[in-house]
């Protein structure tokens, strides 16, 4: 079996009721959910919450709540590798094998069902434990500066600093989209950052880490550009 697990969690206090919050006039976690179910590869969509009102949200757009998350994996410290073991082992106690996992962001409006598809088979062919979504950084990491306590700069990385962005390796960053793993890859806590994942890359302009009222505002503004073009 495989099964999306969207984390949504009730406090947010960065954004208060961020994971419900109208997005471009849906809340935004509709559209995690919608492309889970589009996709067509999982056999559960489940949302792990805390939250009542998240829960019953979830339920109306098409997902599971088969649980309410215990309170000790709802603190600002839980990590979401620890939600996921947790959707999984409920449902082997309940005599339901699972095979697969992929968390999805309930912040997520730019996820696209293709990206879902195409992570898992790569998942599947190379038998790695994780395939995640990445993105390049928009400016070559090696050639950082740094300002000091009176105001001077000095280059993170001297050796770089005069070379030229396209002699530079490219860098890249986890996009903060999904994350497909195996279940005993989940099971068994393994590292994400390491040889045993795949990285998925995603352009960079579909890619936006909500997390302030800005963000919000720029990932709105982008969410409706795209839109329009989508449209034309």
């Amino acid at each position: 079996m495989k099964i999306a697990v969207i984390p949504a969690r009730g406090g947010s206090k960065r954004i208060p009721g961020k994971n419900v919050r109208l997005f471009c006039g849906r809340p935004i976690i509709e559209y995690s959910i919608e492309a889970a179910l589009k996709s067509g590869v999982f056999d559960k969509v489940i949302v792990s919450t805390d939250d009542t009102s998240i829960a019953t949200l979830a339920r109306s757009a098409g997902a599971e709540t088969p649980f309410v998350r215990p309170a000790s994996l709802a603190d600002d410290f839980t990590g979401t590798n620890a939600v996921v073991r947790h959707a999984i082992e409920f449902l082997e106690q309940s005599k339901i094998s699972v095979d697969f996992a992929c968390c999805i962001y309930p912040t997520a409006p730019f996820l696209r069902t293709q990206d879902l598809r195409k992570s898992l088979e790569l998942l599947q062919y190379s038998r790695k434990a994780f395939a995640f979504s990445v993105t390049s950084f928009d400016f070559p990491v090696q050639r950082a500066i740094r300002l000091d306590t009176d105001g001077t700069v000095a280059p993170m990385f001297p050796e770089s600093i005069a070379a030229r962005s396209q002699d530079l390796t490219p860098a890249y960053h986890d996009a903060g989209q999904f994350y497909w793993g195996t279940s005993a890859a989940f099971l068994g806590d393994i590292d994400l950052y390491s040889k045993h994942s795949l990285g998925v890359p995603l352009p960079v302009y579909r890619v936006h880490d909500i997390d302030t009222e800005e963000d919000w505002m720029q990932a709105e503004l982008m969410f409706r550009a795209l839109d329009s073009l989508k449209a034309e």
